[in-house]
């Protein structure tokens, strides 16, 4: 009989406390927005990052003695509690500051960020001090390509591998590789990330927004997190189309496997063009753009959105643009509103709900289902046809022209079954708290696959204040296991993971 070793507790711990310091470390970088425009909270700003160091240099010291070996379990548990307890100390600021003084909703706001749904709970968030929303920006920027990635690139300075870490975070089904060492990979991925960041920031401060403003949306677009320093979102730029155009682009690479970029780099474009997610992800965004873009011309009107700007350049372009935009921040998950979409027509609603089911690609900073997945279970579905016509032949499903194993067929399909699942759980639990069905259903979907906005009460101009306390603490449990793909969170949740044996 097989046995399963004992938890190494210490380098659990000792990992908790690597990730409380890199929270305190980016709490003390926002106190500089602080500290530079003046907002009047550098001192709890400080005070905030110098908790989280504190804590989390005394448990790193108290648990250096340990074994620097991580097993699949360690791992599991590393990545699902070190996301609980960033969430919990990064609630620290808005605590401190008072700009969230409930613990209940700082929370939701922590992990919102953190999981980059982007859900908030603020009714008037320009009266935030600046730092604060930075601080805000920064949690979904942290948990776009993964706190524990990011952990895994400084891991080899304390002489521990990162691969089982690896496996428990990385977003989506797939498993490229850029390099054979899992922490160059790490490293390439942060690369690319910081890169397209700051490329963006530049361009919207080129288009016309102010430096803050900038650096802010380009942690939400990057991070497909969609927070925003305005009232009203991207919406607030509505009469500033390439300020809009630029956030598509860079909507479009976060949603996309952060893999092919690097091969763009490396101009190795054939693998891109080749790649059959990729192909299916554009060729999704093209074809809903254009079904939604002649829906808003000829049905509905973009300018009765109660926030939109007037139309600029014209109602066909205001209409492929809204359209575009709309078909991108659901299909990636990042939840920027430029119009809300349930002002439209009934059908462009349901249009728009039935897309936070699709997600980005595996590899990408989206959350959602991923458009692998649903290609997979595509080609298996077709193949059961004939399976069923001729049932001794052998019919691998094929994906880029190889094989997949039947092991992560069979893992894709219990995803699915999974999601849904959950979804309808989400739901039910929902209605039970008080919520009308509209506004459970867009609940559950939104937060379980990261998007932000929903329906009902709970749509694009909305938010989630008004919930009880115990459906934020719902939402922010189906936002976790969404970011982290069920399995590394619910298999917590099972006895046998516990047993020594």
């Amino acid at each position: 009989m097989s046995s399963l070793t004992k938890l190494n507790y210490k380098i659990i711990s000792h990992l908790m406390g690597l990730l409380l310091m890199v929270n305190g470390g980016f709490m003390l970088l926002s106190s500089v927005v602080s500290w530079y425009y003046k907002d009047g909270v550098l001192a709890q700003m400080l005070m905030a990052g110098a908790v989280a160091v504190g804590v989390g240099g005394i448990v790193m010291v108290s648990t250096k003695n340990h074994r620097k070996e991580i097993q699949k379990r360690e791992g599991y548990i590393i990545v699902a509690f070190g996301w609980i307890f960033m969430a919990l100390i990064g609630t620290l600021p808005y605590i401190f500051t008072g700009a969230i003084p409930s613990f209940t909703n700082a929370f939701f706001e922590t992990m919102s960020g953190y999981t980059t749904t982007g859900a908030s709970i603020l009714t008037d968030i320009e009266s935030i001090p600046k730092g604060v929303l930075f601080w805000r920006s920064i949690t979904h920027w942290i948990g776009g390509m993964g706190i524990i990635v990011l952990a895994i690139a400084i891991l080899p300075l304390l002489g521990i591998g990162g691969m089982q870490l690896f496996a428990a975070e990385a977003p989506g089904p797939g498993g490229d590789k850029l390099h054979p060492r899992i922490t160059d990979t790490a490293k390439r991925l942060w690369l690319i990330y910081v890169g397209y960041t700051l490329a963006e920031t530049i361009l919207l401060k080129i288009a016309g927004m102010s430096f803050f403003d900038a650096i802010n949306h380009s942690l939400a677009t990057l991070s497909t997190g969609g927070f925003s320093t305005k009232n009203a979102s991207v919406a607030y730029w509505n009469d500033n189309p390439m300020v809009q155009y630029i956030i598509i682009v860079f909507m479009f690479l976060a949603g996309s496997n952060f893999v092919l970029s690097y091969f763009a780099f490396k101009r190795k474009f054939q693998k891109i063009l080749h790649d059959e997610e990729f192909k299916m992800y554009s060729i999704l965004i093209v074809g809903l753009t254009i079904v939604g873009a002649l829906l808003i011309y000829f049905q509905a009107d973009v300018s009765l959105s109660s926030i939109a700007h007037p139309m600029v350049w014209g109602p066909f372009e205001s209409a492929v643009r809204h359209s575009l935009f709309q078909v991108l921040t659901i299909i990636t998950t990042t939840g920027f509103v430029s119009a809300d979409y349930t002002l439209w027509t009934p059908f462009l609603t349901i249009f728009f709900f039935g897309m936070m089911f699709l997600g980005g690609c595996a590899g990408s900073t989206a959350g959602g289902i991923k458009i692998m997945r649903h290609l997979i279970m595509i080609k298996n579905g077709v193949l059961e046809f004939k399976r069923t016509l001729h049932p001794h032949a052998i019919l691998p499903v094929r994906y880029n022209q190889k094989a997949v194993p039947q092991p992560i067929v069979f893992n894709i399909l219990g995803f699915f079954i999974l999601y849904m699942l959950s979804f309808i759980i989400g739901t039910l639990v929902f209605s039970w708290l008080g919520l009308d069905f509209k506004t459970a259903l867009g609940g559950a979907a939104s937060t379980l696959g990261n998007v932000g906005p929903a329906l009902g009460d709970l749509g694009p101009v909305d938010n989630y204040a008004y919930l009880p306390d115990a459906a934020k603490w719902w939402s922010s449990f189906l936002m976790l296991i969404g970011r982290l793909e069920l399995f590394t969170v619910l298999i917590l949740l099972t006895p046998f993971f516990w047993r020594n044996r």
